[in-house]
């Protein structure tokens, strides 16, 4: 295996990509979705309406990111832990929108038209997924930015400088 290049512009794209995607997941999932339910003049139906046309927008932006992070990350190779984090993040997308999003968006077409919708976990997996990528984000953009930090810091040679 080849060590990776002392070029420091992958780990800075890739501190980048991953430090705004997060702050994309918490500005996009978490806070408007909390704060939009407990609105009280929003009308539940409305307030679903919104969420169905947020979330595939948002994963679209979210596969350029990953597809930019992904670049950033194996070519040239990073450490291990970097490419699993962020093979990671790329897996938890792409589950959300293949697997997941068609199927809450089905359930949310049955509320908004009335019907009544048996209980599901899919909601809740969601979630778990989008907090799993908001920590493999985080791990992927320490990584990076710490290897930035680090890279010209001298060796320690036997406990010298």
């Amino acid at each position: 295996m080849k060590p990776r290049s002392t070029d420091p512009f992958p780990d800075a794209v890739a501190g980048f990509v991953a430090s705004v995607w997060l702050g994309m997941i918490v500005g996009v999932s978490f806070l408007p979705t909390l704060a939009k339910f407990h609105a009280a003049s929003l009308d539940f139906a409305v307030a679903l309406e919104v969420g169905r046309q947020t979330f595939p927008v948002f994963k679209k932006v979210e596969w350029g990111l990953a597809t930019l992070l992904g670049i950033a990350v194996f070519f040239p190779r990073a450490p291990r832990a970097e490419i699993i984090f962020t093979a990671t993040t790329v897996a938890i997308v792409a589950v959300q929108a293949l697997w997941l999003l068609p199927i809450l968006d089905s359930r949310v077409e049955g509320l908004i038209g009335g019907r009544p919708m048996p209980s599901s976990t899919h909601h809740m997996l969601y979630a778990v997924l989008e907090a799993g990528k908001v920590l493999t984000l985080a791990a992927v953009a320490l990584v990076a930015l710490f290897r930035l930090g680090w890279r010209d810091k001298p060796e320690i040679d036997g406990g010298n400088l």
